[in-house]
């Protein structure tokens, strides 16, 4: 028998039996259904046992295994131990809390598999879809131009990113950052998310670029303070090129002043960037919305769909006022990516509008919830959560052991235990002590920030589940670990 003449054994990942890789997926759904829909009875965190923790030690496997024994590991060592934010007294970072029709749109989208970095195809029009329905839903004019990413931090990265290529005075993309005729400011306030600081470096710009300007009591931006620094900056020779306006800060919810300072970008002819990452979408909420007015003057905006939206992790948004400068910010021709009239590479590459050539079906998700739920519901959504946190808010403000410590704007609520007659020390470590218990006790999980130099508990309710039992229930808790920690 000559080499030709062997036999030659193919292989595939489809598996070898379908009736059985069936049973296993059927199961998967029917306990992702008890899962979620008992979510309520189960405890919102709990430390992950010594022997458990061992089995994500094991050695790398060589040889197969029965999906269905693969699939008892997940339900053993993985689904008892989430980090939680799906329970409905999850509030410890913003995050959001998922959703099943985004789970299975997730499953769909996999299981179509295109590639998003663009092509002739259903999955491209209906992502292009999508970011026109944000792009409504944001109030920004028809022609400007959307592209989903993994998140917040990197819709912001997208929006700075045309900022600088818009305002550097020298086309960058030829001559890079060295050839500017000045070093470019951009200002936000010292409430902004630290991935701002994160773009800075990434864009060639520097820490130094990016000045925080100080923010007045009610946390946002103090607008005499900007204008007094870009006044100072013009005069030292540097050219300030974009104001990062915050809807919904990180620490406490509040919303910068957007009608004056889009005046000012206007006047002054600078960008005007929102990080709407945690407020941008109060624009669909029928009771709350005018916290957000103005935001539909922005040049680009960054939202977080995750949080907003309740979608499963991971998608974000940036919307770009200027298309056409959108596209030339991040466009690159290459020999094996060219546009033809006809076929699967006969329409323009999404990839053109970021940075990812590789992207995922992000858009199913987003298409299906909106599709099934409606634009309205997921307003009042919002809304629900606003009222949720002035409802706690009520509570605190009736009880004289709790404080509160910033005020409330938006679905984040900052407060803490203070009895009386204690150093901020020691609140300090009696509130880190009461935060920390109530989630190896799996009752609920907040985190701990700093405002003015005071600590204190943060309560972000950007989670569908809440009820304000549960409210009731943190006050409870918090009142009786304070209490028995002293």
């Amino acid at each position: 028998m000559t080499a030709q003449d062997k036999i030659v054994v193919e292989e595939t990942l489809d598996p070898a039996d379908w009736s059985e890789a069936r049973a296993v997926a059927h199961q998967m759904v029917d306990d992702a259904i008890d899962h979620l829909s008992g979510v309520r009875a189960r405890p919102v965190w709990q430390e992950m046992p010594a022997a458990v923790r061992y089995t994500f030690a094991g050695p790398l496997p060589q040889e197969p295994q029965p999906l269905n024994a693969v699939y008892a590991e997940i339900r053993a060592s993985l689904m008892p131990y989430p980090m939680g934010n799906v329970h409905p007294r999850f509030w410890m970072w913003y995050m959001g809390a998922g959703n099943f029709t985004g789970a299975l749109a997730d499953f769909l989208a996999a299981i179509d598999g295109s590639n998003l970095g663009g092509g002739n195809m259903a999955a491209a029009q209906l992502d292009r879809q999508v970011t026109d329905w944000i792009r409504d839903m944001m109030g920004f004019p028809e022609g400007s131009s959307g592209t989903l990413v993994n998140g917040g931090s990197m819709a912001n990265i997208i929006g700075l990113m045309a900022a600088r290529n818009a305002m550097a005075g020298v086309d960058l993309r030829q001559q890079g950052v060295d050839a500017m005729p000045q070093p470019l400011r951009f200002y936000a306030s010292d409430q902004v998310h630290n991935c701002h600081q994160k773009a800075m470096n990434l864009l060639g710009l520097g820490k130094r670029s990016l000045c925080k300007v100080r923010s007045d009591d009610d946390f946002c931006m103090d607008l005499r303070a900007l204008k007094d620094q870009i006044r100072a900056d013009r005069d030292y020779g540097e050219r300030p090129a974009c104001v990062i306006a915050t809807a919904g800060t990180t620490n406490t919810g509040s919303i910068d002043d957007l009608p004056a300072i889009a005046d000012l970008c206007a006047e002054e002819g600078l960008w005007l960037h929102v990080d709407g990452c945690i407020g941008a979408l109060i624009a669909i909420a029928p009771t709350h919305r005018q916290l957000v007015a103005g935001i539909e003057r922005a040049d680009s905006l960054a939202l977080d769909l995750h949080k907003g939206l309740q979608a499963p992790f991971d998608v974000g948004c940036a919307l770009v006022r200027d298309r056409r400068l959108h596209r030339q910010t991040f466009a690159e021709d290459a020999e094996y990516l060219q546009k033809m009239s006809r076929g699967i590479a006969a329409a323009e590459f999404l990839h053109d509008y970021n940075l990812d050539t590789t992207r995922g079906f992000r858009a199913l998700k987003i298409w299906m919830m909106l599709k099934e739920h409606g634009v309205a519901k997921f307003g009042r959504l919002i809304d629900q959560g606003i009222m949720q946190a002035q409802y706690l808010t009520g509570l605190i403000a009736r009880n004289s052991s709790l404080e509160l410590m910033a005020p409330t704007v938006t679905d984040l609520v900052c407060f803490r235990f203070n009895p009386g007659g204690m150093e901020e020390v020691a609140l300090r470590d009696l509130n880190i002590e009461i935060m920390l218990q109530l989630q190896e006790a799996g009752i609920a999980a907040v985190s701990d920030t700093t405002v003015k130099g005071r600590h204190c508990l943060r309560v972000a309710i950007c989670n569908h589940r809440t009820r304000r039992t549960d409210l009731d229930l943190l006050v409870t808790e918090v009142l009786r670990l304070g209490a028995t920690a002293m």
